[in-house]
């Protein structure tokens, strides 16, 4: 059964920058590539302390992942090289780059990488010459990107990443508000339309506009939400592999097409084999001999007390970002880094990644013949810069020759596919995540299970203030209510909990559990006795300020 969507576009583009189909000859197009960059962090804010280990996880991802795709983004548009990348931009990241407070903390990041490196360029300039260079490359690329964020950026990069949606290069979407996972949350319907209100909320606060698509949070999905989308006007969102493939029926393209659900909210599903491709550090690129080492750093390999000025304020050895070795082989032994022949390899491997897509999309439309195929290749940012070094520029690379070395396939964002396609098989997907599995067990199986007692509990709790305090009139009950749905938002972060079954960051996730559940029971008891301690409130409003729109009657009983 197909099904014609017929979406109103309200986020129609200028016809000088809208895309199409990056002016390729529609007779050789063999079918699309939809590149998903899903761009998250857990909310972390410690206005309190100046050098907080977790607080830095944001530092690492600006300048590793943030500001290099901003730089080639910008590179390109400058180029005249057309592009459709799409990109998650979650509300808890949205709202830690708008901070002030983070981006002064960012500075002070970047000045103490450039006094850092600039002693290890000292402090090499007798050693290996490779060693040296790197050092003398870090300082450069660490002073770039303070020049870049607080002078050309003017420590704003939300506006960089809207002017790239506004020009037509990026489509934008959004998550939910505080990345809780759905499956998880929908014995209570209010906390999963607070988690897409939110989301939505934000996402216009920033970019001024209605988004299309919405990432739920760890591909979570489960058919309570649909209502809530379909609601918020949330016209596709995307799931794992199987999330499409196992839907009932079957979908006639399997992942290389679209589904519609009965709700009419069209459904992108992962292609596996070509995110492995980018994803795997094993049968994947970022494996590479030649590209940087992840794990080794100066953070752990040089003398403590030479490196504990840089560490944060506990004096646990971190990694710094400095790192002087390559991939190599799986032994101890490690060759240096070769910037050059690291770019080199990336190029190389834009090229086999664009033949491989070429010849997926071939195989494909051999069984799609009403509409060429799309292959949605979905991953974090944070994969591009971080955890593969080379990943920006090889996406740079990927994008030129793309545009310039071919003609059989094209760039495109899942509303740009949905405008030119409209009819849809109609499915229902099935439950699914691209958790471990690609079941929920990530997340339910955690060694803390009874938090989600506290979650169920918490979240009677707030319905039952909404439903009594509907009608407050006294601003500070009124905050303090306000303040109960920021926790309880807060609590719901899917991160906590699959951290605690990675066994990463393990005391910080159960921390910060136990505090938001402290938290919101202690002003649940002041709002219930009207013994509100004014001072107490101000502090975790002042730490916990994310979602500043909240209104905590959306809890109320439907």
């Amino acid at each position: 059964m197909l099904i014609y969507l017929g979406y109103k576009n309200t986020n129609v583009r200028e016809e000088k920058n809208t895309i199409k189909i990056n002016e390729k000859e529609e007779g050789n197009l063999k079918g699309y590539l939809c590149m998903v960059l899903h761009t998250h962090l857990p909310f972390v804010n410690h206005p309190e302390n100046d050098n907080y280990i977790e607080e830095e996880w944001l530092y690492e991802a600006i300048t590793e992942t943030y500001i290099p795709l901003l730089k080639y983004f910008n590179l390109l548009a400058e180029e005249k090289v057309k592009f459709s990348i799409t990109m998650s931009l979650t509300p808890p990241l949205l709202e830690m780059l708008d901070s002030k407070v983070q981006q002064d903390k960012y500075i002070k990041y970047l000045k103490k990488h450039i006094e850092l490196s600039s002693k290890e360029i000292e402090r090499t300039k007798c050693g290996p010459n490779e060693e040296n260079e790197l050092a003398k490359y870090y300082y450069n690329r660490y002073s770039e990107e303070l020049h870049l964020f607080k002078e050309v950026y003017k420590c704003e990069l939300i506006p960089q990443f809207k002017k790239l949606q506004d020009e037509g290069y990026l489509e934008i979407i959004t998550c939910n508000a505080t990345h809780g996972f759905i499956p998880m949350l929908y014995t209570n319907e209010r906390n999963i339309e607070v988690q897409i209100k939110y989301g939505v909320m934000i996402y216009e606060k920033y970019f001024g506009r209605k988004p299309r698509g919405m990432w739920l949070a760890e591909c979570g999905y489960a058919k309570e939400v649909e209502k809530y989308l379909k609601k918020y006007e949330i016209e596709y969102f995307f799931t794992e592999m199987h999330g499409v493939m196992y839907a009932n029926p079957v979908p006639v393209y399997g992942v290389y097409a679209p589904i519609v659900t009965p709700q009419g909210i069209a459904v992108f599903g992962r292609n596996v084999e070509s995110t492995m491709r980018v994803w795997s550090n094993v049968s994947g690129y970022p494996g590479d001999s030649n590209y940087r080492e992840f794990s080794r750093d100066i953070g752990f390999d040089l003398d403590y007390e030479y490196i504990k000025p840089y560490l944060t304020y506990d004096g646990v050895r971190i990694p710094i970002g400095i790192k002087y070795y390559s991939v190599s082989d799986k032994s101890e032994y490690k060759s240096y880094y070769n910037i050059q022949r690291a770019k080199w390899t990336a190029e190389t491997h834009a090229y086999d990644y664009m033949q491989k897509t070429i010849e997926q999309i071939t195989k494909a439309s051999g069984y799609t013949k009403q509409k060429p195929p799309i292959i949605v290749s979905m991953q974090d940012s944070e994969l591009y810069g971080h955890w593969w070094y080379e990943g920006p520029y090889w996406l740079y690379i990927l994008i030129k020759k793309m545009y310039y070395d071919q003609n059989e396939i094209d760039f495109i964002t899942p509303s740009m596919y949905l405008d030119m396609y409209p009819e849809l098989q109609v499915c229902q997907p099935s439950i699914s995540s691209w958790g471990s599995g690609g079941t929920n067990s990530q997340w339910a199986e955690c060694d803390e299970k009874d938090v989600y007692i506290h979650l169920e509990i918490l979240s009677k709790r707030m319905t039952e203030l909404a439903n009594n305090y509907q009608n407050e009139k006294d601003k500070l009950k009124i905050r303090a209510l306000n303040q109960c749905a920021r926790e309880l938002l807060l609590l719901q972060t899917s991160d906590w909990y699959f951290n605690l079954t990675c066994y990463r960051a393990v005391h910080y996730s159960n921390e910060r559990i136990n505090t938001h559940i402290e938290r919101f029971n202690k002003l649940y008891d002041q709002i219930i006795n009207s013994t509100i301690d004014e001072s107490f409130l101000k502090d975790i409003e002042w730490k916990d300020n994310i979602i500043k729109e909240i209104n905590f009657r959306d809890y109320k009983s439907i």
